[in-house]
């Protein structure tokens, strides 16, 4: 039976369509507040380690805060690097609430003892994500480093016994950890916290672990299965390119990159999308005129991006309505063009380019920061499972 022309079903199209022209304000927008990070995980979007002496100072980040709170913003995602390294994490979050806008971050947990759960549990109109990357300390220490997992595991205790409520388990899905799902729900169960999948991009120095890291064909597929099962699970709308599978995921649908969402990092600089900090997606600097509000509603690029798109490569399939080609950060980093199928296509339509693509004409995978300079990188592990990163592979061993 068609939908009848008040339903939910109906007006979601509908939302979707205005949302791809853009808002006077993004609904939400990431905040990388500093590179400064104690870890140093092989996936890292930013390539996080060193703090860059050009960082927003404390005024110039309440200024940004003051703009969103004339835009409106409901809330910012705060990241980095690891967000609690600054010294005026809690000064900026408490200033931050005052303003009326919300903060959700998200942190690797070492800095979250029994008294920082305490003084979080007290402020209004937060919300903390741990982030996890493997069930058990052999696979999310392999990513993120030794200690992680029982540092992250200590943090949700504070937390608990605080009182806090249901804060988040941020886990970016891989290859290894796929076979977890149902351990991290029982996990996040327990907590009485909430799961929230977020998907592996190739950048920063995840492209470095793409090739290797990110789920085969077959593991998205049960992916798919698994939060079409379980509506609740959050995903930030990273796997809307599943949704070519069959019923859409819950959420948007879409790429929001300029039109609903962007990013500021730590020295001021917009991007279109949390997952490109490349030059090719600089719309502009906080510290530009006019601040964060022009480059949101003025920049070329941004503009650009709000304007019909070409379905390209993916005209012909019909899935495209769907997943919308899937995610821009994921082409470009891999080589693709824009209007090319998603490099995780769930039918293998971008196969053949990306084995067409010359290795050596990748672009930059983004801003450098990590403490070892690239050349002589290697993840501070050892574990049962040891990954040992080049570029745009991962070997995996047991030792």
């Amino acid at each position: 039976m068609p939908p009848s022309p008040g339903s939910t079903t109906a007006a979601a199209p509908r939302l979707v369509e205005q949302l791809k022209s853009g808002l006077d304000a993004p609904i939400c927008l990431t905040w990388e507040l500093t590179y400064a990070c104690n870890l140093e995980c092989v996936h890292c979007l930013s390539s996080s380690g060193r703090r860059d002496p050009r960082e927003l100072t404390t005024a110039e980040c309440k200024a940004v805060i003051d703009e969103l709170h004339d835009l409106q913003v409901f809330y910012v995602n705060i990241g980095g690097g690891e967000p609690m390294v600054r010294r005026d994490f809690f000064e900026l979050l408490d200033y931050s609430v005052s303003r009326g806008v919300g903060v959700k971050f998200s942190t690797n947990g070492y800095f979250i003892d029994a008294e920082k759960a305490r003084r979080l549990t007290a402020t209004d109109y937060i919300d903390v994500q741990i982030s996890l990357d493997g069930a058990d300390a052999a696979t999310n220490d392999a990513v993120r480093g030794v200690g992680s997992y029982d540092a992250a595991r200590r943090a949700m205790d504070h937390l608990a016994a605080a009182g806090f409520g249901p804060f988040k388990i941020s886990v970016v899905v891989t290859r290894q950890n796929i076979p977890q799902l149902p351990a991290f729900e029982a996990i996040a169960d327990s907590y009485g916290a909430q799961l929230r999948l977020t998907r592996l991009r190739p950048s920063g120095r995840g492209a470095d672990v793409w090739n290797d890291l990110h789920p085969t064909n077959a593991q998205q597929r049960d992916l798919y299965r698994f939060l079409i099962e379980r509506p609740g699970i959050l995903t930030g709308d990273s796997f809307f390119h599943l949704s070519a599978l069959g019923e859409s995921l819950p959420g948007l649908n879409l790429c929001g990159a300029g039109r609903v969402v962007c990013l500021i990092d730590p020295i001021g600089d917009v991007y279109a999308c949390p997952f490109v900090l490349h030059d090719e997606f600089r719309a502009g600097s906080v510290r530009d005129r006019g601040g964060f509000t022009s480059v949101w509603r003025e920049s070329e690029l941004f503009v650009g991006l709000r304007e019909p798109q070409s379905p390209g490569a993916c005209a012909s399939c019909g899935s495209y309505d769907a997943c919308g080609g899937g995610c821009m950060a994921a082409k470009f980093f891999t080589g693709l063009p824009l209007d090319a199928p998603d490099p995780e296509c769930v039918w293998g339509n971008a196969d053949d380019a990306l084995a067409a693509v010359d290795p050596a004409s990748l672009p930059s995978s983004g801003p450098g920061h990590s403490k070892i300079p690239k050349a002589d990188a290697r993840p501070a592990v050892s574990t049962n499972v040891t990954l040992k990163p080049t570029r745009h592979r991962v070997v995996v061993s047991s030792s």
